[in-house]
């Protein structure tokens, strides 16, 4: 029988030190160590192996192999294996920690003492060890040898200096092996020429007496100073560089207001004197509510290398900080998608997103970790974002990072997705360039979200009123006697004798005569409105009506809903497919989820493409949709919207991460984009939109008024009273209602399938271009008396409203109920089951824009009535009725005293959690019809 030979797998790289230590012992006296250790080390060094090479070996670790070398002999190599494991310890040392120790806080002295692991002294390197050669193909492109003391020196250099490069927590072997080389040939890759570092002085320049002048000339006013972060402007100008060589399409870039005037004259090349004029407090624009001139946003158009234009877009932003992210993020995945449809290929890379953050909103904000956790998903992903840290070490004044927040780094949320981190020292612009190069090259190579931290301060205080050394007197000491970016970086050009005094101060003279030109303009001239860079509100035009004759919608009808026989459907899902067979035979009437999806059917075959997402969507929180098949079989899907006919639009339905806030902005952005498609956003239940209420406000009510921004985005918003608590019955309209004005928004109640078929090909067929609100039902979905027949559909088209026994309707007939929504099919169950007439009833199906003519022709024809009343589920001080009584107090008729509110009392919650009194509350609302 052969002895089986011993497997060493077990000594990971983990235990490697130990078990080193324990064999050195083992060399010296091979009695210190335990009898069973002995035979495994005898068994060692009988093999001739060495304790470090039995470690599987790890692809990123293979270079180490290749390090040291020696002109003698294999035999030395071998005799000195621990130099190799002391140069492996100390590279990997500065990996981990070089960053800690870098000179990226230009506020500070960096006299703190390094880590022991980065000492050359703790090795024990002798002077023979240090005079080993070492391979450099790792280490520089050029293939040389260095030593170790030179190596250290390297080492030091690269990881401690301007840049701390925080990379080691990236899980991919092979992106880490990728930054590893990169950062290795930094001090190479950081050389420019002096052009280019004149250019990035002018740049400077520039950026600095912006702000002087108009803190000079505007004292007092608000600006948000870029002042302590001036490199910003060099990396906005490094990655157009880049987009230039590489044929980028679009540059998208969200921001808050640090700095935004800055980033607008001298990146996006706005005219001086349009700020002047927006500093003045005669300028306004007719058309618009506007905004403040720091949310406001711009495009510029750019010749790239083989002279052909790019834009980069500037989109403005509220006040909310970090909600444009998404926002932007959705904006890029539309960008690709357009491009993807051109068959252009590496269509990810022709679009960047870049995320402008500041260091206290980046670790404070939620959304961002939201974002971050989309970036990556089918739904969301658009090939990386290039993330931006101003970091001016204060959150408004709060600076102490104890009260910040509980993270080493702002950026360490970074870590959650894999992302490395470029920390750089904002007082030295050449090594902000090279991150930047860096940062835009692994985006490219590995699609990836990546983390620029510019680690500056913030010369003034949270914005021109406030006085910073109320709350921080030490920093702002070191502040007021700190040298600004402009004058160290001339300091050092000038000791490279690149550039002297005077060449300086014609640069900084020219430009300060333009700004005063600019400035004595501003104030002489009348103020007119300027329109330049104004959002493209162009909708898309449909070139004709839809073709909605019964045959057409038959065939489409049978085509979604036959199923081919080689996908096993689920049982009941065979049940609703088999039923709809059945409704576009015209034999039963559509229900909600089949008259849905025809009318997506009818987009997409028309051309036009449909993007839906939300929680649950493809199958439907209330198993009514069933857009996605699931093979019973094998897993696999089949999609019935995806295989109508060729040359269709697209069909993207997800299921997406749990996340409204962020989702939200995201599918916004998309649809300022895709206006030739529809995009709708489903909420899980109504009430979740409370997560996303800053969209809501910030966006989609509000952007055409303060923007220009035109969406037609659609949302889904599940409503109604049915017994489920507080947190599962109201979608919160009278928040929507409240912000209803200037016909900014759509909101609708569709209580038929029919109607929500004719809503949603409204919103293409119409050509609307602003947000459609619609609360869908959910026991509804299923309500015979909500059905409606093919026939029904083909002939008819979306009601304002909907009025219930008006052609029986006599003179007397002394009442009249509007409601909106589920509560109709309750009070008119309770009708026919107690045999009650006399009463006409109205459904409200639009809330806004009010249908005030349709209800102002009811009241002419309904003069005999005695009372009107409105009925809702809500409480009072819900819903809509503080909607309905503004609308109705204008148009009420004189042969009624007032409008009687018949609901809920007022409560501080939208819904009781007790069964038991929701349905004494619910048979009190109805039966209060009836007896009034």
């Amino acid at each position: 029988m052969k002895k089986k030979n011993r497997s060493f797998f077990w000594m990971t790289q983990t235990s490697s030190s130990y078990i080193e230590n324990m064999y050195s012992k083992y060399l010296s006296n091979p009695n210190s160590v335990h009898h069973s250790w002995s035979s495994v080390f005898l068994e060692i060094k009988k093999k001739n192996e060495n304790l470090n090479l039995f470690s599987k070996k790890k692809k990123n670790d293979i270079f180490l192999d290749k390090l040291l070398i020696d002109d003698n002999s294999e035999k030395l190599i071998k005799k000195n294996v621990s130099i190799k494991n002391k140069i492996k310890k100390l590279i990997s040392s500065f990996q981990k920690y070089g960053h800690l120790y870098s000179k990226i806080n230009p506020l500070k002295n960096f006299k703190k003492e390094k880590e022991k692991s980065l000492d050359i002294k703790s090795y024990c390197f002798s002077n023979k060890d240090l005079s080993y050669k070492l391979n450099t193909s790792n280490f520089s492109k050029k293939n040389s040898t260095i030593n170790v003391n030179k190596l250290y020196k390297k080492l030091l250099n690269n990881y401690c200096g301007s840049i701390g490069f925080e990379y080691m927590h990236v899980q991919s072997k092979k992106e880490k092996k990728w930054l590893y080389e990169k950062i290795n040939n930094c001090d190479e890759n950081f050389f420019l020429n002096s052009k280019k570092k004149i250019e990035l002085l002018r740049t400077l320049i520039k950026s600095e007496i912006l702000e002087q002048f108009l803190a000079k000339n505007f004292p007092g006013i608000k600006r948000f100073s870029l002042e302590g972060l001036e490199s910003l402007i060099p990396i906005l100008n490094e990655i157009i560089n880049f987009s230039k060589k590489n044929k980028i399409f679009k540059i998208i870039l969200g921001m808050a207001h640090r700095g935004r005037l800055n980033v607008l004259v001298n990146v996006f090349k706005k005219p001086i004197e349009e700020l002047f004029f927006e500093f003045s407090n005669n300028y306004y624009d007719p058309n618009k509510n506007g905004d403040v001139k720091y949310h406001i946003g711009r495009d510029l158009e750019i010749l790239n290398d083989s002279n052909e234009k790019f834009i980069f877009s500037l989109k403005p932003n509220p006040s909310h900080l970090e909600i444009i992210n998404p926002f932007i993020m959705g904006v890029a995945r539309a960008e690709i998608e357009n491009i993807q449809e051109q068959n252009i290929t590496n269509y990810q890379e022709k679009i960047i997103p870049i995320s402008i953050h500041g260091d206290a909103a980046i670790s404070g904000q939620g959304v961002i970790q939201e974002t971050l956790n989309m970036s990556q998903t089918r739904a969301f992903s658009v090939g990386g974002t290039i993330h931006i840290i101003l970091n001016n070490q204060i959150g408004f004044t709060t600076s102490k990072n104890i009260d910040l927040r509980s993270t080493k780094y702002s950026t360490d949320v970074a870590k959650m997705i894999n992302s490395p981190v470029f920390h750089v020292n904002a007082d030295d612009p050449e090594a902000v360039v090279f991150v930047t190069k860096l940062a835009c090259i692994y985006r490219k190579t590995f699609k990836k979200d990546v983390f620029i931290d510019l680690v500056g301060y913030r010369r003034r205080g949270h914005n021109e009123v406030d006085d910073p050394t109320v709350t921080q007197p030490k920093m702002y000491k070191k502040i007021a006697v700190h040298p600004t970016v402009t004058s160290i970086f001339y300091k050092k050009l000038e000791k490279e004798k690149i550039i002297n005094i005077i060449e300086k101060d014609k640069i900084l003279i020219n430009y300060t005569k333009k700004m005063d030109l600019c400035y004595e303009k501003s104030i002489k001239e009348i103020v007119t409105v300027i329109k330049k860079n104004q959002p493209n509100t162009h909708h898309f035009c449909l070139k004709e009506k839809f073709d909605l004759s019964y045959e057409k919608l038959k065939k489409i009808a049978l085509k979604i809903n036959k199923i081919p026989n080689y996908v096993s459907m689920h049982h009941r899902v065979k049940k609703i497919y088999n039923e709809r067979i059945e409704m576009a035979l015209g034999n039963i009437p559509f229900d909600w989820g089949g008259s849905e999806c025809l009318a997506y059917a009818i987009f997409l075959k028309k051309g036009i493409s449909c993007r839906i997402i939300g929680e649950d969507t493809q199958r439907g929180t209330f198993f009514h949709r069933h857009a996605v098949i699931h093979n019973q079989d094998n897993q696999s899907i089949y999609i019935p919207l995806k295989n109508i006919c060729e040359n269709q639009g697209n069909f993207r339905i997800y299921d997406s991460v749990l996340s409204e806030l962020s989702t939200l902005a995201f599918e916004y952005g998309f649809s300022t984009v895709k206006k030739s498609s529809l995009t709708v956003w489903e909420a899980q239940f109504g009430d979740f939109i409370n997560s996303a209420q800053v969209v809501i406000d910030q966006f989609i009510s509000s952007s055409k008024q303060k923007w220009g921004y035109s969406s037609n985005l659609v949302i889904f918003l599940p409503h109604g009273y049915e017994g489920q608590g507080p947190e599962h019955s109201s979608a919160r309209i009278e928040r929507f209602l409240q912000l209803s004005a200037e016909n900014n928004m759509q909101i609708c109640v569709p209580t038929t399938a029919g109607q929500i078929f004719h809503l949603l090909l409204r919103q293409i067929e119409k050509n609307i271009s602003i947000p459609l609100i619609i609360m869908t039902p959910k026991s509804l979905l299923r309500n015979p008396l909500s059905k409606t027949h093919l026939k029904d559909l083909s002939n008819g088209k979306f009601k304002k409203i909907i009025i219930e026994n008006y052609s029986s309707c006599k003179k007397n007939f002394k009442k009249i109920v509007f409601c909106t929504g589920k509560v109709f099919y309750d009070l008119i169950s309770y009708q026919i089951k107690n045999k009650i007439k006399g009463i006409i009833f109205c459904r409200i199906e639009q809330l806004y824009p009010f249908p005030k003519k349709e209800i102002q022709n009811l009241f002419k024809k309904v003069n005999f009535v005695k009372k009107i009343i409105w009925c809702q589920e809500e409480p009072e001080n819900q819903g809509s009725w503080q909607h309905i009584q503004y609308n109705f107090k204008k148009i009420i008729p004189n042969y009624c005293n007032n409008l009687i509110f018949i609901g809920r009392p007022r409560s501080s919650v939208t819904a009781v959690g007790y069964i038991y009194v929701h349905k004494k509350q619910q048979r009190k609302i109805i039966e209060s019809v009836f007896n009034l």
